[in-house]
């Protein structure tokens, strides 16, 4: 008579409920890093234009040539970008997403100036780019806000 042997069985239900105990504790204690400012080095020149105080629309062009968008009025900052962006000042923006963001905003706020702030190491085109969408919507006065030159 032959001996019949039984296999050994292990249970995976413990392993898997480890895996799933790890999994959660890592996602629960997770701290995500927020998201960097970008730093925008401003053009130099001579001109000593002030800058409007209020109703400002701010649009920002990273040296990468990313785009931002800044209102001063938080009350418009909900209407444009929703609750999650409202703490914030400026809020990226895709150039193709750019004209409707200004349309939108102008018709929140007719009485809105646009201010273009540029890195100095920006591809000109970009800048030229964003001049000719101000154009398109109809904002052909605008604010290029540079650093004053010391006069020596």
């Amino acid at each position: 008579m032959a001996a019949h042997r039984t296999g050994i069985r292990l249970d995976m239900t413990p392993m898997v409920d480890i895996a799933f105990l790890l999994l959660t504790f890592f996602m629960l204690t997770t701290q995500f890093r927020p998201p960097a400012e970008v730093e925008v080095m401003l053009p130099d020149s001579h001109s000593a234009i002030k800058l409007p105080e209020s109703d400002v629309l701010t649009i920002t062009i990273a040296k990468e040539g990313d785009l931002y968008l800044g209102v001063d009025s938080q009350f418009l900052r909900k209407n444009l970008f929703g609750e999650e962006f409202l703490l914030k000042t400026d809020v990226p923006v895709a150039m193709e997403a750019l004209a409707q963001k200004l349309v939108e905003a102008r018709v929140a706020n007719p009485r809105l100036r646009a201010v273009l702030k540029s890195d100095r190491d920006t591809e000109y085109g970009i800048v030229m780019q964003v001049m000719d969408i101000l154009q398109r919507v109809n904002l052909t006065r605008f604010n290029l806000v540079t650093n004053l030159e010391r006069g020596d």
